[in-house]
């Protein structure tokens, strides 16, 4: 599902490519314009709020470093649930569960707390959805220590890479703007 056409624009006329970031050939998508802007920011959380409520509900907002966490904070205030941090490895104590995964233009490694959400329902939300690795590195890592992923969200898809097709067997996926 993608969000309303209005929103969508809204939110892309807020975004700022930075080419050859963070490596020569990359076009990274900067949303801090729209974390500055109060009323794009709420209507954009409103937006991802969304996906939650189409999926019944869900006990955590689950938040992929960095800016995920930015969105993730202020889903969980607007839901009325708890957070959790899916952080780059070595950044949260231990017990934690990690896992190594492909990016783009890469690789990487993500970790979550081990005992934190056995039998919850997770909303997992990044502000990007390039390739899919991140998402479904999270996702795996959540599935592993017990929770259940019911919705995935994020502000902007990029289309071409295909990352959708990735997430297909995870959960429902909710894109506020696909370009």
């Amino acid at each position: 599902m993608t969000s309303d056409p209005r929103l969508a624009r809204r939110i892309e006329g807020l975004l700022r490519d930075v080419p050859d970031f963070p490596k020569p050939g990359i076009v990274f998508k900067d949303i801090t314009p729209l974390l500055a802007d109060a009323d794009a920011f709420a209507a954009t959380v409103s937006g991802l709020a969304e996906s939650a409520r189409a999926a019944g509900g869900v006990d955590l907002v689950a938040g992929v470093e960095a800016r995920g966490f930015l969105m993730a904070g202020a889903l969980a205030t607007e839901l009325g649930c708890g957070l959790l941090p899916v952080r780059k490895a070595g950044k949260l104590p231990p017990p934690v569960k990690s896992v190594r995964y492909d990016l783009e233009y890469g690789s990487a490694e993500i970790e979550v707390p081990h005992d934190i959400a056995p039998g919850s329902r997770v909303l997992l939300v990044d502000d990007v959805l390039a390739t899919g690795g991140t998402l479904r590195a999270a996702a795996q890592l959540l599935t592993e220590i017990g929770a259940e992923v019911v919705a995935l969200a994020v502000i902007l898809e990029l289309a071409d890479l295909h990352g959708r097709d990735v997430l297909a067997d995870v959960a429902p996926l909710d894109a506020l703007l696909s370009v």
